[in-house]
């Protein structure tokens, strides 16, 4: 961020496909999360997955009326991700799932439920949780944010759809680097990274120039320029990965999973856990206000933290932060968000239907930007009333 002048001079955000052993997890705990609400809305779940090699690992708490085969939802998961050939060191059917799962604490179990029905919800943490939102996109989103998820979902669509899929395997990074004018605006990328595991067989130009032609031009075109540092596969060879490669974890990529690195993230991640958990539900509001303000035109770019203590109805604080770019005086954004938004957990459940079983498909490509998905959080309906009552 330049110092004199509020504005970036480069900026950079990264993502990772389905298969990467992070998102693998991701994936499973979500889905396990879906799995209990489609029995049993009221759900209090946080689960978490590792996976090492042939094996994956599964362990949480959960308090639910629903009984889920938990194997069989993660085995599905996996094999739907496409890791299904015993070549690649971990599949479907033949790795090994411990799980430890148990009944979530009644210490934190009568802090979040404090009636019979859904009126009164207390918050299943503490924490300080971020959303933002920016005009320089149609989603609101960070530029790189956009390109760098773009990039990673087409190579998991190429890989799926295309002959290609005889060449690429599951596990793979972008990374964008975009560059800035003086006047904040984006000029051109700086740099392109795309790291693709592959087939033993494939050789490593003819990969690379088709990862060009295939993946990177037709998300990026518009943005490249002549001296774009474009990096394929930089090491040379990408044959082992996913968790034969490396270790995965639940919950480790979080700045991929929301602003690439360009706004804050408190709290703790968002995948395995139910809207209980203000982590996650939380996050989802504050980008549903940050959006609707700068939809509103009430700024160009604004960030909201929410923080609550565990067990507490109401948020401790809401701040909204415009970078001095409001088009209206801040204390008329602060009043007109008063008016319109709830922020105690149960109305947030309740406004972005988050009992809802829909948390796989935010696992992978972000949980943010994604307008096409129906993700309430993504709306800007609020936008008009915003406006007016900020007078603008």
């Amino acid at each position: 961020m330049g110092m004199g002048n509020c504005h970036y001079t480069y900026m950079t955000s990264e993502a990772v496909t389905e298969g990467h052993p992070d998102k693998i997890c991701d994936q499973i705990s979500d889905a396990i999360v879906d799995a209990y609400l489609i029995q049993d809305e009221a759900s209090h779940v946080a689960v978490e997955s590792f996976v090492s090699g042939n094996s994956l690992t599964i362990a949480g708490e959960v308090f639910s009326r629903g009984h889920v085969d938990i194997a069989a939802v993660a085995r599905q998961v996996i094999r739907d991700i496409g890791y299904t050939d015993p070549a690649l060191g971990f599949t479907a059917d033949t790795c090994l799932i411990f799980s430890n799962m148990h009944q979530q604490s009644a210490d934190i179990f009568q802090g979040v439920k404090k009636d019979d029905g859904d009126t009164q919800i207390g918050s299943g943490d503490q924490g300080i949780m971020y959303g933002y939102a920016t005009n320089e996109t149609s989603n609101y989103m960070p530029v790189t944010c956009n390109l760098a998820q773009a990039l990673v979902r087409r190579l998991d669509t190429v890989r799926h759809q295309t002959v290609m899929g005889n060449l690429l395997r599951p596990d793979g990074k972008s990374q964008v680097t975009m560059h800035f004018d003086a006047d904040g605006h984006a000029d051109g990328l700086h740099s392109v990274i795309v790291s693709a595991q592959h087939a033993e067989t494939v050789e490593q130009e003819a990969l690379r120039q088709l990862i060009r032609q295939v993946i990177i031009e037709p998300v990026c075109g518009t943005w490249l320029r002549p001296q774009t540092r474009i990096h394929i596969n930089p090491t040379g060879r990408f044959v082992v990965g996913g968790p034969a490669g490396d270790t995965g974890l639940t919950g480790r990529k979080i700045m991929v999973d929301t602003y690439g690195t360009i706004a804050k993230h408190g709290g703790g991640a968002f995948s395995g856990k139910d809207a209980t958990k203000v982590d996650r539900s939380a996050a989802y509001m504050a980008r549903y206000v940050a959006k609707n303000i700068v939809a509103a035109g009430l700024c160009d770019r604004c960030e909201v933290s929410i923080a609550y203590a565990i067990s507490g109805i109401y948020p401790e604080a809401v701040q909204i932060q415009t970078f001095c770019t409001e088009h209206v005086p801040h204390s008329r954004i602060e009043e007109a968000v008063q008016q319109v938004f709830s922020f105690t957990v149960a109305d947030i459940i309740r406004t972005l239907a988050l009992r809802r079983p829909q948390f796989r498909n935010t696992a992978v490509y972000g949980h943010f930007g994604r307008e096409e998905e129906g993700f309430l959080w993504e709306r800007t309906d609020k936008k008009d009333e915003l406006r007016q009552l900020a007078g603008k």
